[in-house]
């Protein structure tokens, strides 16, 4: 293992960025903090802002380094999520408790990108030539951020050969688990209509509620799959049923449902949307059925990205790290579409919760073995 002692130290970075408010959509000062570590390292910083309300406006930020040979991207974001109440300190007031440092985003994801940052500091500006992807909004809608980034890349005629992301994707122990895909998501709306009346007389009125029922029926029995060698099984799962009638002697004028499905790569979120309205309208002719693709399934199948990955982790940690396809979207999702994309990064255990904190020493391993990953992704690829 490396003398962590001799290499850049990410955790002054981690808390001027922890230090930055930067609840979704992040602007303004999280990035100058980036920004200003960046450039003297060399790099060409872009930053730009792209959408209006209600899922924009959306900072983000491109940063290249180097020209011609392997071009290897780190991807992630600065945006976090609300804090929530209950903190033991300020949750943008880094604080370091023993070996914790606590503040929203240790983990998710500024101490990852803190962690590349001096990583970078170890290669020399000519082995190749280095990006940094970094949205303002991972943690909202996703709408103008990482797409926007990519968009911005193709007219730059950027195209990666790799990319990491630098979700925290370890569960108990650093290194432990690194993600080669991920499944898709949709969330489908349905609106049935009807006509309103007195339970009375039924007759003069159209109950809705009935046929959504039978949708939903049918929808639950679905068995999409078994999963596969890699992923889990496809799931639907009714998330909200809707009829808002206060009167216990009406009958309702509309009944609504909302679906949420995740899916492995047998299946694409249009398939799926279309399956759901053929089933609608079987049982409920008329009804309005609204699907938002969030983001398809992808696997960047196991091979020498995700062993040159494996063995930088190793080499740190001693660990052999699982590969796994589990848990929630990531703008992996957008980036995979570009070149083979692994994600791997700290301890996921306190995201999204109070007291967020991160290990000193996970820092400073994390930013090892990213130089590690960075150093060999770099070399020429081998005829």
């Amino acid at each position: 293992m490396n003398d962590l002692a001799t290499l850049p130290d990410p955790v002054a970075l981690t808390k001027r960025l922890i230090a930055c408010e930067s609840i979704t959509p992040a602007r303004g000062g999280v990035f100058d903090v980036l920004e200003a570590a960046l450039v003297p390292l060399g790099f060409a910083v872009e930053r730009f802002v792209a959408g209006e309300a209600p899922d924009g406006p959306v900072e983000n930020l491109l940063a290249v380094r180097g020209r011609g040979g392997r071009h290897f991207a780190f991807a992630g974001h600065l945006d976090v999520v609300p804090p929530g109440h209950g903190w033991a300190s300020d949750p943008f007031e880094p604080v370091v408790r023993g070996e914790l440092i606590h503040g929203r985003g240790a983990v998710d994801m500024k101490g990852a990108i803190a962690a590349f940052v001096a990583a970078v500091e170890r290669v020399p500006s000519d082995a190749g030539t280095v990006s940094l992807i970094i949205t303002g909004d991972e943690e909202g809608p996703a709408i103008f951020g990482t797409r926007a980034l990519i968009d911005r890349m193709a007219a730059r005629g950027l195209s990666p050969d790799l990319c990491l992301v630098g979700e925290p994707t370890s569960v108990n122990a650093l290194g432990d688990m690194i993600k080669i895909g991920r499944r898709g998501s949709v969330n489908i709306w349905i609106d049935v209509g009807g006509r309103q009346g007195h339970v009375a007389y039924p007759h003069l009125a159209d109950n809705p509620i009935p046929r959504l029922v039978a949708v939903l029926a049918e929808i639950e029995a679905i068995e999409l799959d078994a999963g596969t060698e890699w992923f889990q099984p496809s799931n639907i799962e009714i998330t909200d049923i809707t009829v808002g009638n206060p009167a216990t002697n009406v009958i309702p004028a509309r009944a609504s449902a909302r679906l949420s499905i995740r899916f492995n790569d047998l299946h694409s979120g249009a398939a799926l949307a279309a399956r759901i309205e053929e089933i609608a309208q079987r049982h409920a002719p008329g009804a309005q059925v609204v699907a938002k693709v969030s983001g398809e399934a992808f696997l960047t199948p196991p091979g020498d990205f995700s062993a040159l990955i494996a063995a930088a982790i190793e080499r740190h940690t001693g660990r052999a790290p699982e590969l796994s396809t589990t848990g929630g979207t990531s703008d992996a999702r957008f980036l995979s579409r570009l070149c083979p994309t692994v994600e791997f990064g700290l301890v996921n255990a306190t995201m999204h919760k109070l007291d967020e904190a991160v290990a000193i020493h996970d820092l400073q391993r994390l930013s090892a073995i990213y130089a590690d990953i960075l150093t060999a992704a770099l070399q020429p690829a081998k005829a």
